[in-house]
């Protein structure tokens, strides 16, 4: 006998599961037949591809039984690969791998969330404790002559011990508590597999009491009878046209243990030259490990029905991998490995024809604009990263961002933006930050306001390389305001004789500042401000260094920005009669830092600003 006790977590989640997620205990049976099947997967994939396993006598089913009265049970059990001692220890008295503390962190006490992200960290078989005060699992792996028992109450801890089993394949036992003893009923049971597990490649076989009554209603004879509840049949191979939505709804939870409907999906066959069926959906909330390099894939992928790998990342593009699903070849051969898999033209194919499905589909999705919104508030980052990741792809996928504007807070398109362009627009302006208030309220759009010139506000820090990756869209160029040159376009001969009118002043403004900056210019797109920073063409703006230095990229290169005065702003004006006067250096630096201040730049020394403001305001009183 070995007797073991449940790690710390564990014990929380398990006492976590069982007193607050009541109103979805039914998924404890998904769970258990989703376990099956892939376990009967696995055993199908081997006794085709592997020699060892040829001549084992492979029935494939899932079997269940229940006994009613005082002490209830229900028994699900498969022929398929089974568990030796070690997976038993490893699969049922651990769920580190899952990430247990991660998820207890996001346990929130609510019922309906806590139940979502049961699916989400892969305990779905801890829900049986839900139902049951005492669970015993025995197991035969194929090709293992010895059988193994593991059994635990949920609380203390688990044992494993010896035990006999004439064939492999994985027997659980559920000891049904009050809560759970509903379960021990013929047309329950049947319910929930429609409900959830039609779609399973398998039959799934149920034994009940065939019970005769006479004219009384007294009970005249009983006998036991099988009959097998669920279709069997792989449920992407249906024609598309067959299915009903609630059938898709269905599936997408029993696939992907999510509780709530998918927010899309898509289902295609692929005949010809190349078969192939996909079936993906996209999820209403994305998975908290989404941005994990770490992450899970949600593609499962088959040959032929039969069960190939769900942990193959290279099977869509790294941005997709919000999609859960299916992908079915006839044409891929079952032995199959992951490195052939990378080089293989059909899985090629597939693949680019895939990733152009779910773009027509978010294409079409996009038409409406709120129902767009939503998915973009989940996997908006996702786009961004495709644009600069996918080359293959690129166009679709840039006409699939959105931004906020200086003329619409909600999600706006490069389409639309164009659209709306002024006849004499050249270009597509832009400006970059961290923070969205703080850039609508930027001195470096006063010129495009007044002008009534739109520009796009990112506020991510992404924002910058992704868009650096478009430099035009519908023939027209792409612009950061942030930059020096943005404003030329709207420069005329006034701006070079302020510029000579200024020269002294803007000579002596950058003697003072020396090398903080690397020029100072006469502004053309400032009209209330006095000044503003900007960067040269080729160098990386302030929101740029900031994500370099986030990236870890320490040693940044020394970038000197651009100040540019405002030749029509007051404070400018008089600075020309003061160029003489010992304030003139004190107003410059005041100039200087609070144009870096509006553009989300700390100072070096906010001491030496702070005493310099306040020596301006005393010599002005």
């Amino acid at each position: 006998m070995s007797q073991h006790s449940f790690q710390t977590e564990v014990s929380q989640l398990l006492n976590l599961i069982i007193h607050s997620l009541y109103s979805h205990k039914e998924i404890f049976l998904r769970e258990l037949i989703s376990n099956s099947s892939d376990a009967l997967d696995k055993l199908r994939y081997l006794t085709l591809t592997n020699d060892a396993f040829k001549s084992l006598n492979f029935e494939p089913k899932v079997s269940m039984e229940f006994v009613d009265g005082d002490n209830p049970t229900l028994t699900i059990a498969d022929t398929g690969i089974g568990m030796s001692k070690k997976e038993l220890e490893d699969n049922l008295g651990t769920i580190a791998r899952s990430g247990t503390k991660n998820f207890l962190s996001k346990m929130s006490g609510d019922a309906q969330k806590d139940a979502q992200l049961i699916g989400q960290f892969g305990v779905g078989f801890y829900s049986s404790f839900m139902v049951a005060d005492h669970v015993e699992v025995v197991s035969l792996k194929a090709g293992n002559k010895e059988a193994w028992k593991w059994s635990s109450d949920g609380k203390s801890g688990f044992e494993i011990v010896k035990d006999v089993k004439k064939n492999n394949g994985t027997v659980i036992t559920l000891y049904l508590n009050d809560e759970g003893k509903e379960f021990a009923n013929r047309w329950q049971i049947e319910n929930l597999v429609k409900k959830y597990s039609d779609h399973i490649d398998f039959p799934i076989f149920l034994t009940y009491p065939d019970i005769e009554y006479d004219d009384e209603g007294k009970e005249k004879s009983r006998s036991s009878k099988t009959d097998q509840i669920n279709d069997a049949k792989a449920f992407w191979t249906r024609s598309p046209k067959e299915v009903k939505k609630k059938e898709y709804k269905e599936f997408y939870k029993s696939l992907s243990n999510d509780m709530e409907d998918p927010f899309e999906w898509v289902h295609y066959r692929a005949e010809g030259s190349l078969e192939y069926t996909i079936l993906f959906f996209i999820p209403s909330k994305a998975s908290p490990d989404i941005y994990r390099a770490d992450y899970q894939s949600g593609v499962k992928l088959y040959v032929n029905r039969v069960f190939i790998t769900d942990d193959d990342k290279e099977l869509l593009p790294p941005w997709m991998r919000f999609v859960k699903g299916v992908i079915d070849s006839s044409d891929l051969p079952l032995n199959v490995s992951r490195e052939i898999l990378q080089q293989n033209r059909i899985m090629a194919n597939i693949r680019t024809n895939s990733v152009k499905k779910v773009l027509d589909k978010l294409k079409t999705v996009a038409k409406n604009k709120e129902k767009y919104s939503e998915f973009y508030e989940q996997y908006g980052r996702l786009v961004k990263e495709g644009v600069y990741q996918d080359f293959e792809h690129k166009d679709a996928l840039t006409d699939l961002l959105r931004y906020s504007s200086t003329k619409d807070e909600s999600l706006v398109s490069l389409k639309e933006y164009v659209g709306r362009m002024k006849d004499d627009q050249k270009s597509i302006y832009y400006i970059t930050g961290q923070n969205q208030i703080s850039l609508r309220s930027s001195p470096l759009l006063e010129m495009y306001e007044k002008k009534g010139i739109e520009v796009l506000i990112l506020d991510d820090e992404i924002d910058e390389i992704v868009i650096s990756s478009v430099p035009k869209y519908d023939e027209k160029e792409l612009k950061s305001v942030n930059r020096s040159g943005a404003a030329d376009d709207f420069s005329d001969d006034k701006d070079e004789s302020k510029e000579e009118d200024l020269k002294p002043v803007l000579k002596k403004i950058k003697k003072i500042l020396g090398d903080r900056v690397k020029d100072v210019k006469v502004s053309s797109r400032l009209s209330d401000s006095p000044s503003c920073v900007v960067v040269d063409e080729n160098d990386p703006t302030a929101q740029m260094q900031e994500l370099m230095r986030s990236m870890g990229q320490a040693e940044l290169p020394d970038v000197k920005p651009i100040l540019e005065v405002n030749p029509n702003h007051k404070i400018i004006k008089k600075l020309k009669d003061k160029i003489k006067q010992k304030s003139f250096n004190d107003i410059t630096f005041l100039l200087y830092e609070q144009a870096l201040i509006q553009e989300g730049v700390k100072l070096d020394n906010p001491a030496e600003f702070t005493e310099r403001l306040n020596k301006v305001i005393i010599e002005t009183l």
